[in-house]
């Protein structure tokens, strides 16, 4: 699989020959879809929770009479038929949302995500990517000349400038190849790879 690799200013100034084992996959939708649900489900902290019958403040007295009222019988106010009343089945903080992927898939998935992206032009490399302070309004310059709004970026080392320097920018994410996750890949337009990171994303997808 041929990548683009781009220039300074964004424009394709050669190919780089990839991989087919990473960048050149058949594209797997039910598997993407799959680890994409886990990794999102993996992140919930599950620390909501709801209040069964027990739980709520409210009064044990019975609201009414059992007979000659023509409603249904009430023992009290917290049943939770009743507005305001306790849940049947409350959530709890202790709910367990994560979905076990086996690694094979996951490195599967990961690389039917990186094969479709190269297909649409959505991912392309780069010589490297550096900056000499750790200055946004530099790194931004930088993207706005190879004319990326909403990028990825998969470095094969983030030194402190460069992470000082995207952290605060819009629709950007500068990672390494170990921190490169599904849902991200889907998200962002256009994906940019430095060349040592490709060796990188070679020994962990392949």
């Amino acid at each position: 699989m041929q990548l683009e690799l781009l220039n300074d200013q964004g424009q394709a100034a050669s190919k780089l020959e990839a991989p087919d084992t990473v960048f050149g996959r058949e594209y797997n939708e039910d598997l993407v879809h799959q680890i994409v649900v886990a990794f999102q489900a993996n992140a919930r902290q599950g620390t909501r929770a709801q209040k069964d019958r027990e739980q709520v403040k409210h009064s044990t007295k019975k609201p009414f009479k059992q007979k000659g009222t023509g409603r249904a019988r009430a023992g009290m106010t917290s049943s939770p038929l009743w507005r305001g009343g306790g849940r049947i089945f409350p959530n709890s903080p202790e709910e367990n949302f994560t979905q076990k992927i086996n690694k094979k898939m996951y490195r599967a998935g990961m690389a039917s995500i990186f094969s479709q992206l190269a297909r649409e032009g959505r991912l392309a490399v780069v010589d490297s990517l550096r900056v000499e302070s750790p200055k946004t309004k530099a790194l931004a310059a930088k993207f706005k000349a190879m004319n990326l709004d909403s990028v990825m970026v998969i470095a094969d080392e983030v030194d402190e400038n460069l992470y000082l320097a995207s952290r605060n920018l819009v629709n950007v994410l500068v990672v390494e190849p170990r921190y490169a996750d599904p849902v991200s890949l889907v998200h962002y337009r256009k994906v940019l790879v430095t060349k040592a990171a490709v060796d990188k994303l070679k020994e962990m997808f392949a």
